[in-house]
């Protein structure tokens, strides 16, 4: 594992939409206000997975496990020059989708179909990209 890791995003499908939130709208947050997927920075010697898995839980209340992660790639942080920063695509199951609830972070959250989250103006624009790359990459 890179130390120069540093956080961890995740497009999460149940059936065929994209759990997704809208970020607070505060002045100096980065992407206030745009659709964002669940995710954040890494804590401590966190492995990509657990950052995730953590986030994951904080934001939505949901607990992912690793089979569920089908996809994963990582990428230069927009952030934090020289660090690595990972995107994965996993599928949540019929009781996770029931029991999501908002966190402490974001206005709401809701589905949505992959196709409206790329054409989406308000949308976080590095997760467009990565998001593209796992759907050509399922596309073959």
């Amino acid at each position: 594992m890179s130390e120069a890791f540093c956080g961890s995003k995740a497009a999460l499908f149940y059936q065929d939409s994209l759990l997704v939130y809208l970020r607070d709208d505060k002045p100096g947050l980065p992407f206030a206000a745009c659709w964002d997927f669940p995710g954040g920075g890494r804590e401590g010697q966190e492995s990509p997975f657990a950052c995730l898995q953590r986030e994951t839980q904080e934001e939505f209340g949901i607990l992912l496990q690793p089979a569920q992660i089908i996809w994963q790639r990582s990428y230069p942080s927009w952030q934090q020059p020289g660090a690595l920063s990972f995107f994965m695509a996993g599928r949540l199951d019929a009781a996770q989708a029931a029991a999501i609830r908002l966190g402490d972070e974001g206005q709401c959250w809701r589905w949505m179909p992959p196709a409206e989250y790329l054409a989406l103006g308000a949308a976080v624009p590095y997760l467009q990209q990565r998001l593209q790359h796992y759907l050509q990459h399922m596309a073959g």
